[in-house]
């Protein structure tokens, strides 16, 4: 992550902001109290932010012109301010900021939250269908001020199209009344293809009438939002729907994933492993099964300290991921053994490429708490397809002691 600027004229609140996002995001950041100061920062190096922490009232600015100088500088803002009236808010809401916070108990948790959003949006793209323009032109630019990548249709079957080419689509937000295909008719065809967990929908509409809201959500819409709409209601559905989705997201890889390695776990494994298995035995595929063991990574644990075993299992996981397609299962099966499962490999490839991938973990020098550490690993791969998934496994794992045995650092494959 860039660094994080933060405007703000008392020294202790400032060193408060700045530990607090530090501890939360590993953010560098650079206090500075008044806006003179800010200037001669930025005039000379801008870039380097991510995005600024805002008192609006300064010494020497104490009207807000920190927000507008800041932003015309192309770095997103978040407004901290100990005073709000209506009057504040629509001029703090005119300047596109990401969000305004109260100075209070809660400041530095609401800070947080707002970063994470920052950061979490800008993976995350809205499709936005209405038949008006000028809807779209103002909607899109609330939305992009949040971060999020937005795309365009201007009816239900130009929106199947682009749900059709953009997989990073996770949220559609569309009106109601347009031409060919309305909003309940895209809805209720978007939840043949995509279940509410994964893609979202938000309906909009001007029309007034409160059974729109009931019939969007009983087609399969998320959420609802009456035109016109204030913006920061728009922002607040929007965002919150997102971090619904999110949510949802991380209970459903905690279920399946390892937490520290990010790769597939031991449950996940066996279970999408046997459904490919039984494919690859109805239709006769090839298909192969490698078990890999981190050498002596006791002694590792032992020399270094556990975060920097932690680190080795992270590096050798990462090499391992981008070693195989996204059909291809890698695991973690506990420790410092994983698995993988890939189909379609010839022998002779598959020899190969797993003498290559132990070459890529030899030679790729890990750092960790000031040290170098060099791991290695052993292999043994099973190219030969048995009666039972767990058979295959045994046999991989009894051609990995192989590996071991012949004195580690190598492949042994049947």
């Amino acid at each position: 992550m860039d660094k994080v600027l933060i405007v703000e004229d008392s020294k202790l609140f400032g060193q408060l902001l700045s530990r607090r996002v530090a501890d939360d995001f590993h953010a560098g950041c650079v206090v500075k109290t008044t806006y003179q100061e800010t200037v001669a920062l930025l005039e000379e190096d801008a870039d380097q932010f991510l995005l600024a922490v805002l008192d609006l009232n300064l010494p020497d600015a104490a009207d807000g012109e920190i927000v507008d100088y800041v932003i015309s500088k192309g770095i997103p803002a978040v407004v901290v301010t100990a005073r709000l009236n209506e009057e504040t808010r629509r001029q703090i809401l005119g300047k596109r900021v990401l969000d305004y916070i109260m100075k209070g108990p809660h400041t530095l948790d609401l800070l947080s939250s707002t970063i994470s959003r920052y950061l979490r949006n800008q993976d995350i793209t809205v499709l936005l269908v209405d038949d008006s323009g000028l809807v779209r032109e103002n909607t899109r630019k609330i939305l992009e001020t949040q971060h999020f990548t937005v795309v365009e249709a201007g009816d239900g079957i130009a929106a199947m199209e682009q749900l059709k080419a953009d997989p990073s689509i996770q949220l559609v937000l569309t009106d109601y009344h347009m031409p060919q295909m309305d909003g309940f008719e895209l809805t209720a065809e978007i939840r043949k293809s995509f279940p509410m967990d994964k893609l979202l929908i938000i309906g909009m509409s001007a029309q007034g009438d409160p059974l729109l809201s009931a019939q969007f959500l009983k087609r399969g819409a998320n959420d609802f939002i009456n035109k016109p709409y204030f913006e920061e209601e728009l922002v607040w559905r929007v965002n919150q729907n997102v971090e619904i989705l999110h949510h949802l997201n991380q209970l459903r890889n905690a279920a399946i994933k390892d937490s520290l390695t990010g790769l597939y776990n031991r449950r996940y494994f066996f279970q999408a492993g046997g459904k490919l298995f039984e494919n690859a035995r109805r239709r006769n595929l090839d298909l192969c099964i490698a078990m890999i063991d981190i050498d002596h990574f006791k002694n590792i644990n032992d020399s270094y300290g556990h975060a920097c075993g932690d680190q080795v299992l992270v590096d050798v996981a990462k090499t391992l991921l981008d070693s195989f397609r996204e059909s291809d299962i890698v695991a973690r099966l506990g420790g410092e053994e994983f698995v993988v499962m890939t189909s379609n490999m010839d022998k002779a490839h598959c020899r190969d490429h797993f003498e290559e991938i132990r070459e890529k973990i030899e030679e790729n020098l890990i750092i960790a708490d000031g040290y170098t550490i060099q791991a290695t690993v052993s292999i043994g791969v099973n190219t030969l397809l048995e009666e039972t998934l767990d058979a295959m496994v045994r046999q991989a794992d009894g051609l990995l002691y192989q590996a071991k045995e012949s004195g580690r650092n190598c492949v042994i494959i049947d």
